[in-house]
């Protein structure tokens, strides 16, 4: 394999038609997904959307620009469908704020998605999952990164080359993990906060995510492997919150940790003073004890960072 290899822009087709590849987009009313679309048709891409309600859809700016179809992760009948034709497949979806039984539906529907896209005949599947610590077994992970690892596994075992991403905090305006160190930083000059805020990070920037998952659709055909993405800065979150505090011009605030807040607290405290709902809050909050870092950065090596990126916190 020659790992050097960078990923390029669509040509004039993958199968001599002169067609654009054909990319599906799952989750696309969500924030990764929402931002992905115009990314995709900047570089060239014919971009299929699926959603269990294409109508919500239509406030995109993206809307008239992009094919629709109905479906539902956990209906293979509709995955199956809305797979047709497709040369890239995007999963960006979660059954997080499903309840306790997340896991259970997550891995459903990735082995679901997996199948058929094998079926199909797809050339490339492109997951965005969580960046796990790598010396903690998958039994002592919280939820939500043991199941965001379990998909990017089941994915990578379809058949189907697959390129996992694995990042540790998204930041850009409307994530949930940015408004969630947004609200608490302008809502809190003296906080009293759960542990985790001392726990390390490595964030990336939503820009240099989007550009890294473009460039996933045109790797070549024999990269199937897992990358770790991250800016340049590994910090933790009273860190995180004391640089926000400074770009948005407010006053040093005071952060002490204590022991005793649990993860249920934790997501109560989260739910009372920002926008994120305590059912997405709590599997957030139990995975911010882990510390994720970048073991690498090999994606460089296929999607080549410019001059200036990855971005700085």
């Amino acid at each position: 394999m020659d790992a050097k290899r960078p990923a390029h822009p669509p040509a004039d087709g993958t199968d001599g038609s002169g067609d654009a590849p054909l990319c599906l987009v799952t989750g696309a009313s969500g924030y990764i997904g929402g931002r992905l679309v115009p990314e995709l048709l900047e570089q060239g891409y014919r971009v299929r959307c699926m959603a269990r309600w294409p109508e919500r859809l239509r406030d995109f700016d993206w809307a008239d620009d992009v094919e629709t179809v109905r479906g539902d992760v956990l209906d293979a009948e509709s995955v199956a469908r809305a797979l047709d034709g497709v040369d890239v497949a995007y999963y960006l979806v979660h059954a997080m704020t499903g309840g306790k039984d997340f896991e259970d539906t997550d891995r459903e529907a990735a082995r679901i998605f997996a199948a058929a896209s094998r079926a199909a005949g797809v050339r490339r599947l492109v997951y965005l999952g969580g960046l796990t610590p790598r010396d903690v077994p998958p039994a002592e992970l919280s939820p939500h990164l043991r199941s965001r690892d379990e998909v990017g596994r089941i994915l990578l075992d379809s058949g189907v080359p697959t390129a996992v991403l694995r990042a540790a905090v998204v930041i850009g305006s409307g994530s949930a993990s940015f408004e969630m160190l947004r609200y608490l930083t302008e809502r809190l000059p003296v906080m009293v906060t759960p542990r985790w805020v001392r726990t390390r990070v490595q964030p990336v920037a939503i820009a240099d995510a989007l550009r890294y998952l473009v460039g996933c659709a045109s790797l070549p055909a024999d990269v199937s492997r897992a990358f770790d993405i991250g800016g340049p800065d590994v910090m933790d979150y009273r860190e995180m919150m004391q640089r926000y505090a400074v770009a948005a011009e407010l006053p040093h605030r005071m952060i002490v940790s204590v022991p005793m807040l649990s993860p249920g607290l934790s997501s109560h405290w989260i739910g009372l003073v920002t926008p994120v709902p305590r059912n997405l809050a709590r599997p957030l909050a139990e995975s911010l004890r882990h510390r994720v870092v970048c073991a690498d950065h090999d994606i460089a090596r296929y999607v080549p960072d410019p001059p200036g990126t990855p971005l700085p916190f």
